[in-house]
């Protein structure tokens, strides 16, 4: 009996713990489903600054690195604040371990660090974490 309750208990885990890789979109009407797309912050490098820059569009740019805590913290601030500006101002990340010559160009010595930058000049800063509505006040007093 405990032997058959152990293998129970180990089948059951491993139910728990498989993860399927796909998922199936099954639609019982016969109907497409519509996709949305979320808008997210673009992935801003030292070779696309200045192309996004050209644009004229108001900008806030995030200088973050991937091993940076208070980076994770913000990171989803800015993804929702691209999201719900999009198409009124340029929104997007600027990964310093990768883009060394951005943070140089800007002096950005300390992560994050947030630029808001308007007519090519940057208007506002935001150095450490801070939360979404003071980010969001200060991207609103750029458009």
């Amino acid at each position: 009996m405990k032997a058959l309750l152990r293998a129970l208990a180990m089948a059951g885990a491993l139910a728990a713990s498989f993860q399927p890789t796909a998922t199936a979109d099954i639609n019982t009407t016969n109907q497409q489903t519509p996709k949305t797309t979320k808008t997210m912050a673009l992935a801003i490098t030292d070779s696309t600054f200045d192309q996004l820059a050209a644009q004229g569009k108001p900008m806030m740019v995030d200088f973050w690195a991937t091993w940076c805590g208070p980076c994770r913290k913000v990171g989803p601030y800015v993804e929702e604040l691209a999201e719900q500006y999009a198409g009124q101002a340029i929104i997007g990340k600027v990964d310093v371990d990768e883009n060394d010559e951005l943070a140089i160009r800007f002096g950005v010595r300390n992560i994050p660090t947030i630029l808001f930058i308007k007519d090519g000049q940057v208007v506002d800063k935001q150095i450490g974490a801070a939360p979404k509505a003071e980010l969001e006040k200060k991207l609103q007093a750029i458009l």
